[in-house]
């Protein structure tokens, strides 16, 4: 069978050697068409939380299709969609909110900025229009979300056609400022009349090469923006539901974001479905019943799938019956242990960690070998995407002891045998 796919995030000269053909999943593992089995290490673009064909989610969704497949949210529910909003809104600081529910997280983060502008509107502000993320950001690659996220690497050719008024740079940490904060409040302080919020990954930048920043960033920035008049907007679609180590990044900071984005391990990878849970401070404001019309003219097909919302349940319910956010934890910490030898090998720059995230970044000089590493642990049976020269580890948070550390050792003698 020919190959009439456009790959996403795919060089064309990898195509000429085939990939494989995945063809079921089980824990940890993808088998392939030949049998093969691969260590999926990146949890299918970090969404499988609770690896594959976990049965109950399975159960879950197989339950929902035999009885309602879809049902549009526009001015109707379900009782998954209800019974949905309501527990992301009691895994919130304060259970007062209300959620926008997409299909991915990219459709999460524009509703995000929607609703960011269109509050100021409401409330008789519509001079605060700006949105703005951190430098080298990711929050997905439609048009409104690389406004705010803007990767050089991957976005370049669009950088005439989206909008960066401002960016916070970089946290750098300094003598002065351990946090790396002080720029990033300037540019806050500068601009806070025409701002209507602030997105930021929390703690991990990871398509920027899973860049981690403290968690004293994360409390003065929310800080910054309540002081500012600025809406906060935590992109959790990579870093949520155990990830880190709790639940989400931002429980680190012990912040209130004003608007919190989430996918992925939402529904453990399971059904393509995102939510944006918003402070009902912002919600209250979108009434018709004014002088004006405030409605949320906006809304996904599939947003709230009765299907999706089944599986979203279903994972909510194992992660709180398995422990697996502390179990999680646990890991993090024999991960980290266990990938300290890399720090004395010639050819790494630096090692990183936060939660489940394991980081190698390779020296510059070392880029040339990378495909080799690349190539060799997936000959062995893992499937890692490096970026750059940074090498991850991003497992599903059920992995086993054992198989945790076969993966780090099987990087460990890769780079060693080509660096």
């Amino acid at each position: 069978m020919t190959n009439k796919i456009f790959h996403p995030y795919t060089p064309f000269s990898s195509i000429e050697n085939g990939f494989p053909n995945i063809v079921r999943g089980e824990g940890i593992y993808l088998y392939d068409d030949t049998g093969k089995k691969y260590v999926d290490i990146v949890s299918s673009w970090w969404a499988c939380a609770l690896g594959h064909s976990h049965p109950k989610v399975v159960k879950a969704i197989q339950d929902q299709a035999a009885v309602l497949q879809h049902s549009i949210t526009g001015s109707l529910t379900h009782p998954n969609v209800l019974a949905l909003a309501e527990r992301l809104a009691d895994l919130m600081p304060t259970p007062d909110r209300h959620t926008v529910f997409a299909s991915d997280g990219c459709s999460a983060v524009e509703a995000s900025l929607k609703i960011a502008v269109q509050y100021w509107y409401n409330i008789g502000r519509p001079e605060k229009t700006w949105l703005i993320g951190m430098d080298q950001g990711y929050h997905g690659d439609s048009l409104g979300a690389l406004g705010v996220g803007f990767v050089d690497g991957f976005h370049k050719p669009y950088e005439k056609v989206t909008q960066h008024p401002a960016k916070l740079p970089l946290p750098v940490s300094t003598s002065d400022d351990p946090d790396g904060f002080e720029p990033g409040r300037k540019v806050i302080e500068q601009h806070a009349d025409k701002l209507a919020a602030v997105i930021v990954e929390p703690l991990c930048q990871g398509s920027a090469g899973m860049q981690m920043y403290p968690v004293g960033y994360l409390k003065k920035l929310a800080d910054c923006c309540a002081e500012n008049d600025v809406l906060l907007i935590i992109d959790e679609v990579a870093m949520g539901f155990g990830r880190t180590g709790k639940r989400f990044a931002f429980n680190h900071a012990g912040i209130d974001p004003d608007i919190v984005c989430m996918g992925k391990g939402l529904t453990a990878g399971y059904m393509p479905l995102s939510a944006a849970v918003i402070k009902d401070k912002l919600y209250n404001t979108f009434s018709d019943q004014g002088e004006k019309d405030c409605t949320f003219y906006h809304g996904n097909t599939y947003a709230g799938h009765p299907i999706g919302c089944a599986a979203a349940l279903a994972a909510l319910d194992i992660y709180e019956a398995e422990s697996t956010v502390e179990r999680g934890a646990e890991m993090a910490e024999k991960m980290k242990q266990w990938m300290q030898p890399f720090a004395e090998m010639d050819c790494v720059k630096e090692l990183r960690f936060l939660g489940m995230i394991g980081v190698v970044e390779l020296k510059p000089e070392a880029k040339a070998q990378v495909p080799e590493i690349k190539a060799k642990l997936f000959k062995d049976g893992y499937l890692f995407r490096p970026l750059g020269t940074i090498f991850y580890l991003m497992p599903p948070l059920v992995i086993g002891d054992d198989e945790l550390k076969g993966a780090v050792y099987a990087l460990q003698q890769a780079i060693e045998e080509f660096c």
